[in-house]
């Protein structure tokens, strides 16, 4: 069902853009189905309103130069903190172990001022869900899926012809080819051959 990814692409775009319309200082959203197929174990959601203002948050801090996060972006810092408040978004009393403020959470204001937003956003969420778990016969779930999972960011190895190779989120990679710039052909995810069941 290849009409779901850009209605859900269409809805995170006018997300962000209602985003924007409060914080004009955030930056565009360059490619917003590339959330599509992609969780965050350091935001620490799914894809959702929530994941995306946390999403905002990173890029107003970008565009202010400001420096959200460390250890390779897993820990959000007080920074990030400053500005997710900023959007409307609570956080914990003390910053998680390994991954800092990251677990924020919508406001009851932040949840009045989008709640259509939300809405919509929410009902694209779920069409997207349906028609892509019910293609099972011809998808690839990866290792997450036989491991109960959600998978959102479970990267695997996908390879060309010429022996390149890169780590890719397999639902990315089914929205659209990611072409080698190498020799120019597609990126894909090799068979698993005599793959132990459980």
């Amino acid at each position: 069902m290849s009409t779901t990814p850009p209605v859900l692409a269409a809805e995170l775009a006018g997300a962000w853009a209602d985003i924007q319309r409060h914080h004009p200082e955030l930056p565009d959203l360059a490619a917003p189905e590339s959330l599509i197929g992609e969780s965050s174990s350091a935001c620490g959601h799914e894809l959702s309103f929530e994941r995306l203002l946390h999403e905002a948050v990173h890029g107003i801090a970008a565009a202010r130069g400001v420096r959200d996060t460390s250890r390779a972006g897993r820990y959000h810092n007080r920074r990030f903190l400053a500005i997710a408040e900023e959007l409307g978004l609570d956080h914990p009393e003390e910053p998680h172990p390994s991954s800092g403020f990251s677990l924020v959470t919508l406001s009851p204001e932040a949840k009045r001022r989008y709640r259509p937003t939300i809405e919509r956003l929410t009902r694209a969420l779920k069409a997207h869900t349906a028609a892509t778990t019910t293609d099972t016969a011809r998808s690839f779930r990866g290792p997450a899926a036989r491991h109960g999972s959600s998978g959102g960011g479970v990267r695997v190895k996908a390879v060309c012809d010429c022996g390149r190779n890169v780590r890719v989120v397999p639902s990315v990679l089914a929205q659209a080819p990611i072409v080698c710039g190498g020799c120019g052909k597609p990126f894909r995810i090799p068979e698993v051959v005599g793959a132990a069941a459980g």
